[in-house]
């Protein structure tokens, strides 16, 4: 009898062993195929595209790696948290085409580890082995994880970075785990290392830990072992324990963040970075800079909305009735508040600290809230996966309400500005998708697609039984996000290299050369720093930049390189040959 009682308990660990390798050789080929897309996505970037924000950080990478930097004073300050991961890059090689074709390798790696993070959320959010896979696989499809993967910008790993937060902080809120908490504390922290909007999530985690401690200090939250899941909260000290070491490893991260931010500054923006924080104080002090920064903040969030073909609006209304609802699970709502929290604080801070660049951007803009994008498309996802018909109906009919309100208020406060601005193609990839317009934005030519897809998207949950509709809402997603893809695609390069490297040597510029020039040309010169002047190129220096028409002086003698239309010439050193 014993024996026939235990013989099939090596069957069970065994079927349960193959089935955690298959899920885990899964998870590998879909991170394979993703990265494998973007790579062919960017085969022919070979130097930055988004000047200065990409050369900013390839210049802290190389200086970090002990190269040469350059003087950036005045223009804004690339945080050191994104060019840290780039370091072993230029330990590698000093080619600024070689480097720059890694770090899109490096930004595509980090962008296809969104599907197995997004796989870990969602089943933290209730969703089963199969439905987590494929939701997941087709979220990584997400315009956010696709634009910035194969460009030199922190955007290339935020929304990655986002995603291990929220399943750290899950896990730290749910199971009380000490290890998800300083992992939590660190990823929060090393956000704010790495740009702006990292310290409105490391602000929120603070907030949140504070909070679930002073909770469940005061009462016993539902936890794992309990009816509904999770690890019951056994007092006090196992609450405190927990937040300590999540904290504890927050103020350390930002302490050596500090650090490295301050040697770079010191490094790289000798007179200083450009300030903003005037400013911010007088948008926040002035009834016509709150103007500026809700209206702001309502074109973020419609561009987040629409940029998502309305999913966002669908997960955003999702976290809302979680917030509110006293019978969801404590983890799920913490998540919801600490999420809601995040999207509604960069909204803001970024508005009220943007200056007015006289560019449509500046009133409606979806690169600042594209970290939280792919969380929100998942959340969306969520509801659409598991929610009743009527449900589902409810939040798409909010998710269009929210696109019309917050696109309203921006066009409101813009008025014929969106018109007589600078429409920056750069700024718009997704509204591009919707208008089929790449020189102007209209918000209504673009609401009125992106309403169109969400209804595509709810009638599949609609129409369709819950069992089967997974794959109908995953196709129909997929299809957009492909087409979306497909339009990505780059041309072959064709002609001359507009900004040739000068030969080896001393490199001056003329301050008088435009920034959009001098600013790439100090990454293509990998040997050097460059030299900026005022009257004379100094002595020693072997190559001068200098704008077009300008006669050079005894010893030096024009090259040829340049012209009028691009608006710089260069001199060379006789003495240098």
């Amino acid at each position: 009898m014993t024996t026939a009682f235990m013989t099939p308990a090596p069957v069970h660990a065994a079927a349960r062993h193959t089935g955690r390798a298959r899920l885990w050789w899964l998870l590998a080929a879909g991170w394979v195929a993703h990265v494998a897309l973007r790579l062919w996505l960017y085969r022919y970037h070979t130097g930055p595209v988004a000047n200065p924000d990409e050369t900013g950080y390839l210049l802290a990478a190389r200086w970090l790696a002990g190269g040469p930097g350059a003087d950036l004073s005045g223009s804004t300050f690339y945080q050191g948290g994104y060019p840290l991961l780039l370091v072993p890059i230029f330990w590698l090689t000093s080619d600024p085409v070689l480097a720059y074709r890694l770090v899109a390798g490096v930004g595509s790696m980090a962008a296809a580890s969104a599907y197995p993070l997004a796989y870990l959320l969602l089943r933290r959010m209730g969703l089963g082995r199969r439905a987590a896979l494929i939701t997941a696989f087709v979220a990584a499809l997400s315009p956010a994880l696709v634009v910035f993967s194969g460009l030199a910008l922190t955007d290339a790993i935020l929304p990655v970075l986002v995603l291990a937060w929220l399943v750290a902080l899950h896990d730290l809120v749910a199971y009380g785990s000490a290890r998800a908490g300083a992992v939590a504390g660190a990823l929060a922290a090393f956000a704010m290392a790495a740009h702006l909007r990292g310290t409105v999530v490391l602000v929120v985690f603070v907030l949140v830990v504070v909070v679930v401690v002073w909770a469940r200090r005061t009462a016993v939250v539902p936890g794992r072992n309990s009816a509904k899941g999770q690890a019951e909260v056994a007092g006090p000290a196992r609450a405190v324990r927990p937040a300590v070491a999540a904290l504890v490893s927050a103020a350390v991260v930002a302490v050596v963040g500090k650090a490295l931010n301050g040697a770079l500054g010191a490094a790289l923006y000798p007179g200083g970075p450009r300030d903003l924080s005037g400013l911010l104080v007088s948008r926040l002090t002035s009834l016509e800079g709150q103007a500026w920064a809700l209206s702001g903040a309502a074109g973020q969030l419609w561009y987040l909305v629409a940029g998502t073909w309305g999913l966002a609006g669908v997960g955003l209304a999702g976290a809302v009735a979680t917030l509110v609802r006293r019978s969801a699970p404590y983890a799920h709502r913490v998540l919801a508040g600490a999420l809601l929290l995040t999207t509604l604080g960069i909204a803001y801070a970024s508005s009220a600290a943007l200056p007015d660049e006289h560019r449509v951007g500046n009133y409606v803009y979806g690169r600042y809230l594209a970290c939280v994008a792919v969380a929100w498309t998942l959340a969306g996802l969520v509801v659409l996966v598991k929610g009743g018909r009527l449900a589902v109906v409810r939040h798409a009919l909010a998710a269009a309400g929210l696109m019309a309100v917050t696109g309203g208020v921006a066009a409101w406060y813009a008025g014929d500005r969106l018109e007589r601005y600078a429409f920056i193609a750069f700024d718009f990839p997704e509204v591009i998708f919707l208008t089929g317009e790449n020189d102007a934005l209209n918000l209504v030519e673009a609401s009125v697609p992106a309403l169109v897809l969400l209804a595509c998207l709810t009638g599949a949950a609609f129409l369709t039984a819950r069992r089967a509709r997974l794959l109908l809402v995953a196709g129909v997603l997929a299809l957009i996000d492909i087409a979306f893809t497909a339009g990505q695609a780059p041309a072959r390069p064709s002609g001359a290299d507009w900004l040739p490297a000068p030969p080896p040597g001393r490199v001056a510029v003329d301050r008088r050369v435009r920034w959009n020039i001098w600013v790439p040309l100090a990454y293509r010169v990998s040997w050097t720093r460059i030299e900026l002047y005022s009257d004379r190129p100094p002595a020693g220096a072997c190559t001068a930049v200098v704008p077009y028409g300008t006669a050079p002086p005894p010893g030096w003698t024009a090259t040829g390189l340049g012209g009028a239309q691009q608006g710089w010439a260069t001199w060379s050193n006789g003495r240098c040959r």
